[in-house]
């Protein structure tokens, strides 16, 4: 399969890293790490060690079979707009954050998949991504449903080695991931704390009192989402990667934009009944984003 990932960071680096070793694989990024993988390959460390050398630019081929989309939500628009112009067969969201697949379907002529990661990924620096964690890829239509081009695009994933499910319900996966997301990157990132500090009092309430809201939302929008089953997410990702920062966490140390709006922003835009806690971590972040460039 001719595969571009459009958005070459630390996620997109290693998934299209794992992908290069079966399938022709171009990562869309940005320099100095482009000019590094074209000289040198993309090295990767960590879980798995190998290098790879697969195709590397800052702009969009101008066709491929699958485009998997990595870029952060708050760039979707401007991609989706660049891949308008790409022939694809497909086009695949792994991102954090609600809304993408909608953006990239309003411009794009190919079906659109959703998928959710949770393989670990760190950038060390231009040409090299550690491999910090292995997990699995969920993927599947975007509405529900079985997807003959969510089997194709799962099949060329598994052959490349990547633990890859298909699904049928990626709407309720979705909303699952968002009450995660919700629960504890805007946490992690105000108290500046490594993810297992949720674990513990008081944050471990505010988490699940984030997580309960967005269930809450979800089933507002026809999605069976318990409010103990979104809790028990965010307690099972908090436990299994305790020692790990959270993206928003990271975004915010580094003084760049973070996801808020297609997180915790996305929850309080689309309850129609308050959702405090959401509304207080979302107005914080959004503050800090206003004021950073002090």
């Amino acid at each position: 399969m001719d595969i571009a990932v459009v958005g070459a960071g630390s996620l997109g680096s290693l998934v299209g890293g794992l992908l290069a070793r079966e399938h022709d694989v171009t990562l869309v990024g940005r320099e100095p790490h482009v000019s590094a993988v074209t000289e040198r390959g993309l090295s990767v460390v960590g879980t798995e060690e190998f290098r790879v050398h697969p195709n590397a630019q800052t702009v969009v081929p101008d066709r491929a079979d699958l485009a998997l989309v990595t870029v952060k939500a708050y760039d979707t628009a401007a991609v989706a707009t660049d891949l308008a112009d790409c022939a694809l067969d497909a086009c695949l969201s792994l991102q954090n954050g609600m809304g993408n697949e909608s953006q990239l379907a309003a411009e794009l002529d190919c079906p659109v998949l959703a998928g959710t990661c949770s393989y670990g990924a760190r950038l060390r620096e231009p040409g090299t991504v550690a491999f910090t964690g292995r997990g699995e890829i969920v993927l599947g239509d975007r509405n529900g449903g079985r997807s003959a081009v969510a089997d194709d695009v799962g099949a060329a994933f598994r052959a490349a080695g990547i633990e890859t499910t298909v699904a049928a319900d990626m709407p309720t996966r979705l909303w699952e991931k968002l009450a995660v997301n919700a629960g504890i990157n805007a946490v992690t990132a105000l108290a500046r704390v490594e993810n297992g500090a949720l674990a513990d009092p008081p944050a471990d309430a505010i988490a699940a009192d984030a997580a309960r809201e967005t269930a809450a939302v979800a089933r507002e929008q026809d999605i069976d989402l318990p409010d103990e089953r979104a809790v028990s997410l965010v307690e099972r990702v908090v436990d299994d990667t305790a020692a790990n920062h959270s993206s928003m966490y990271q975004d915010i140390s580094a003084g760049q934009q973070t996801e808020i709006d297609a997180i915790n922003g996305y929850v309080v835009d689309t309850a129609t009944e308050p959702v405090p806690v959401n509304e207080t971590l979302a107005g914080l972040v959004r503050t800090w984003e206003r004021h950073r460039e002090r």
